[in-house]
């Protein structure tokens, strides 16, 4: 993680580079964000399952084209390609399987972080994070501080999140709306 810049000036909460008016923003808040370790597990495993099945089919295909080549007679020489397929379904299904394996390692053992979350009334979100969860929670103090009162202005340092795959973090709440598909209510 490296260090930014958190300040307020001129009436715009600028974090590192990104500028958010403060009008714009929604809510600030401080959560621990946490990786979808079950869900990884989950998944790898229903990978597996699906891999292991394709390989198992594609081996039994490759088995009756061997066996029907093998028919043609006993004293012809002829080369099976049903073998060879067998072998390329067995390498490509472990490759695969390594592949998986690792992805689910490093979300399984990715830490959990405190984070400081600002939203905006669009779809943006910034994100920082501090050794210090304290610190975090007086952030938001302060900003809520420069919300109220926008001549405010202060400057602190704190740590940029980056996250390779956020599909692999749960962010927040979880709303459940009617009307909606795949909605899981309120996560607290």
């Amino acid at each position: 993680m490296t260090d930014v810049e958190l300040r307020v000036h001129k009436r715009l909460l600028w974090v590192g580079g990104a500028a958010y008016p403060l009008r714009n923003i929604a809510r600030v808040y401080t959560f621990t964000l946490r990786p979808k370790r079950k869900e990884a597990v989950f998944r790898f495993l229903s990978r597996t399952g699906i891999i292991l099945a394709v390989a198992i089919g594609l081996s039994i295909i490759g088995g009756l084209i061997s066996f029907a080549s093998s028919s043609s007679g006993p004293y012809e020489s002829e080369q099976s390609s049903g073998g060879g397929l067998i072998v390329l379904v067995w390498i490509c299904s472990g490759a695969a399987l390594i592949y998986f394996f690792v992805d689910m390692l490093s979300v399984v053992t990715a830490p959990s972080h405190y984070v400081l979350a600002v939203e905006t009334a669009g779809p943006s979100t910034a994100m920082v994070t501090s050794p210090d969860p304290q610190h975090l929670d007086r952030l938001v103090g302060y900003v809520s501080g420069a919300l109220e009162n926008p001549d405010t202005e202060f400057q602190v340092t704190v740590e940029r999140l980056t996250i390779n795959s956020p599909t692999n973090y749960h962010f927040g709440d979880s709303v459940n709306m009617y009307g909606g598909s795949g909605n899981t209510g309120i996560a607290a």
